[in-house]
């Protein structure tokens, strides 16, 4: 039962490429097989929820120097048993950068992604299934950096594609670059 808003949303999805179309079906197949895959304590991966968190203005992304992989990244974490992944890309927004006031631009899934994460401090290998939204700063967009990352930085347009960021940031950069007036989207959909 709780797992159906989520396969709800991925089945309305439409992937970009053949990277995220596979990415969409293992993410399906997971959410399918795993009752508990909102949780931790399953070791071979969990979902998670990310961030693609866009100023007032829509022109700038802000992105985290993630502590523990080392790189440049979306906001984003686990979902801790909440099965409201949109919630859980809210609060990590939240949580990550200071910033109070965000808000959906749309309650739609804007990208997917499965990735590895290495083995550390007792914790095995395993996969996050990231569930990604499209998020908005209503207000004042000062950060401040958590104890999660090394850096957080607002970045535009033209200087994310000169960064070292991994294909999926790339390409939620493209979609990103390719929509219209966020502005005017937020107020239609919320």
């Amino acid at each position: 039962m709780h797992r159906k808003p989520l396969l709800a949303l991925l089945a309305k999805f439409n992937s970009t490429d053949g990277l995220e179309a596979r990415a969409h079906r293992e993410i399906e197949e997971f959410v399918q097989s795993n009752s508990d895959c909102f949780t931790r304590s399953l070791q071979i991966g969990h979902i998670t929820g990310s961030a693609w968190l866009v100023d007032r203005s829509g022109t700038r992304v802000l992105l985290t120097h993630h502590r523990k992989l080392g790189k440049w990244l979306q906001l984003g974490g686990h979902c801790d048993g909440n099965p409201d992944v949109l919630d859980v890309a809210l609060r990590e927004a939240r949580e990550e950068s200071g910033i109070a006031d965000i808000v959906p631009v749309s309650r739609a899934i804007f990208d997917l992604d499965v990735h590895l994460i290495p083995a550390r401090s007792g914790e095995p290998q395993h996969y996050h299934y990231d569930v990604r939204f499209l998020l908005r700063v209503e207000t004042d967009d000062t950060f401040r950096v958590s104890p999660e990352s090394s850096a957080l930085a607002w970045v535009g347009k033209a200087d994310l594609p000169k960064m070292p960021v991994d294909e999926s940031v790339l390409r939620m950069y493209r979609k990103w670059t390719q929509r219209g007036n966020l502005n005017e989207e937020c107020r239609i959909r919320n």
